[in-house]
């Protein structure tokens, strides 16, 4: 009996070592294919779906106000966001709480819940073509699905990689950058302390983003709502990451 309880705790502190380990390089490797996600994501949803921000999403709270300022109309979806992303991400807590996973295998069910999500809001585009009617019920719908999967990736970070910074709020990573560059500049008398992010990967999210904008301004002008196909495809490889 105690060789066998021996054994059992050496294959779960075995287990638990390699857990670490797979977090620690999902943490390394995750984020940057996660920011062009995002900025993919973003760009579409704001320039297909009636200038909704699907990942930056506070600020429709600012395109709303402008508009309604200014007497004009503003469109139903933009302040949906806000209340939509609070939904979504309590529903992914849910999942998490029930699924009883941790760490890299926590990671893996959300990154699956993104890829689906993702998955299911290509389809409906491809369906519906809620482009073509950027002010209507349709758009508003494909925005609601694109906020939640980006939900569905915030939750994931906070959840289940804590070490890793943001993918989707650029603002952070780009004052990460410069303070970070700042000091490098001023060796003798750094301010930020020595486990603060490092510079490479504050510009690697931050590089990722634009990428991910690049490469979906070019998709949507030549594929329009197939566009949503390329963080669909590159959802499936963040899922097969290691």
């Amino acid at each position: 009996y105690e060789v066998d309880r021996g054994a059992l705790v050496l294959l779960s502190s075995a287990n638990s070592a390699e857990d670490a380990a797979e977090l620690s390089r999902l943490e390394t490797r995750l984020p940057p294919l996660l920011s062009v996600i995002a900025g993919m994501v973003d760009f579409t949803g704001f320039f297909t779906l009636g200038h909704i921000f699907t990942a930056h999403v506070t600020g429709n709270i600012v395109l709303a106000t402008l508009v309604a300022a200014d007497g004009g109309s503003f469109h139903w979806a933009q302040l949906l966001a806000i209340p939509v992303f609070m939904l979504a991400l309590a529903a992914v807590w849910l999942v998490a709480q029930t699924s009883g996973r941790h760490g890299s295998e926590l990671a893996r069910l959300l990154l699956g819940v993104q890829f689906l999500m993702l998955a299911a809001l290509f389809i409906f585009s491809v369906i519906v073509r809620p482009s073509a009617d950027r002010t209507g019920l349709w758009a508003g719908t494909a925005a609601m699905m694109a906020v939640s999967a980006m939900a569905c990736q915030y939750a994931l970070l906070r959840l289940a990689v804590p070490g890793a910074i943001s993918t989707a709020v650029m603002t952070g990573n780009l004052a990460n950058a410069v303070l970070s560059a700042m000091d490098l500049l001023a060796a003798r008398n750094p301010l930020l302390p020595r486990d603060s992010t490092p510079l490479n990967r504050s510009l690697h999210r931050l590089l990722s983003f634009i990428l991910g904008c690049v490469v979906a301004a070019g998709a949507v002008s030549l594929i329009g709502d197939w566009a949503w196909s390329l963080p669909v495809a590159l959802a499936g490889v963040a899922i097969a990451v290691r």
